[in-house]
């Protein structure tokens, strides 16, 4: 049975706190897990969380601020140290290559694994698999920043009652299925189309188009919001969102659920976050990340 959720690793901006460690995230799908900015203390997480180094197969950085990246070293070496029987396929801002071979090859180690880096220069697609689309698009921080989306690819539900009522059973299911039509019958006719589930993260960045877009008919958005709405022009100066910013647009997107993370030391009642987001409207679920969180992907509709 497939497993789709996120793996909350650690919440904290800049400063890590007493309760929040530094960023990081891995999102489990299909048997896949995808990595998002491992910042310092990953790999500790990762132990806490229960999430090993052969469960990852990417890596992805949105920027190369420290609370985002510096978690890079060890998580490396540790999947050189543990013989993860896969290759593992990193990506980051094209502009920050040093940053990552600095991390990358910080110390001595020996290297076990294929880790093939796939840097990301425009927006657009990077990997499609059978189960997903990887795309990555531009934010707007003061450093290179992208977001990341998935994607899987819409497939067909068949309806066994209108199947019934052309009496196809059996065997014959799966024929129509792979040639489109059987004794007259189109796949049309007896089946709907089943939307494929879509996930985006959106870190450090003010509002901009790369946002919206990311964030569009998402089943999960997670979105940072290191920020309260008093303090929005702040937010705009240091190239961050606040938790009415992130609901509304995530109302506009209409995302289903809604998780904000990435949260300033400055307020010490994570509530607020969740009285401003509601406030500014969203409805669905919402969730105000904290370490170690496991969280369900949606249920498809």
């Amino acid at each position: 049975m497939s497993v789709r959720e996120l793996v909350v690793l650690g919440t904290a901006s800049q400063v890590p706190t007493r309760h929040r460690n530094h960023n990081g995230y891995v999102l489990l799908w299909d048997g896949q897990g995808i990595m998002f900015d491992p910042g310092e203390g990953t790999q500790r997480q990762m132990l806490r969380a229960g999430v090993a180094a052969h469960d990852l197969h990417r890596i992805c950085v949105t920027h190369f601020h420290g609370d985002h990246s510096l978690g890079l070293a060890g998580v490396i070496q540790r999947i050189n140290l543990d013989r993860v029987p896969h290759p593992v396929t990193a990506h980051y801002p094209a502009s920050g290559r040093r940053f990552f071979d600095r991390l990358r090859y910080a110390t001595a180690y020996r290297e076990t694994v294929p880790l093939a880096e796939e840097p990301v220069a425009a927006d657009g697609p990077l990997a499609v698999t059978p189960s997903y689309t990887l795309d990555a698009m531009k934010l707007s921080h003061p450093v290179e920043s992208y977001g990341y989306r998935l994607t899987e690819p819409d497939r067909r539900r068949m309806l066994p009652a209108l199947l019934a009522e052309r009496g196809i059973t059996g065997p014959d299911v799966g024929r129509l299925q792979k040639e489109g039509s059987l004794g007259g019958v189109t796949l049309d006719e007896v089946s709907e189309v089943r939307r494929g589930q879509r996930f985006a993260f959106v870190m450090d960045t003010r509002l901009c188009d790369g946002v919206h877009a990311l964030a569009e008919g998402c089943d999960m958005l997670v979105i940072e919001s290191t920020f309260l709405d008093e303090d929005e022009q702040l937010a705009t100066d240091h190239g961050h969102l606040t938790a009415g910013q992130a609901a509304r647009v995530a109302v506009d997107a209409g995302v289903r659920h809604l998780v904000l993370t990435h949260f300033s030391q400055r307020y010490p009642d994570p509530t607020r976050y969740e009285q401003q987001a509601r406030a500014a409207g969203f409805d669905g679920e919402l969730t105000v990340a904290r370490d170690l969180l496991r969280v369900p992907l949606p249920k498809r509709t």
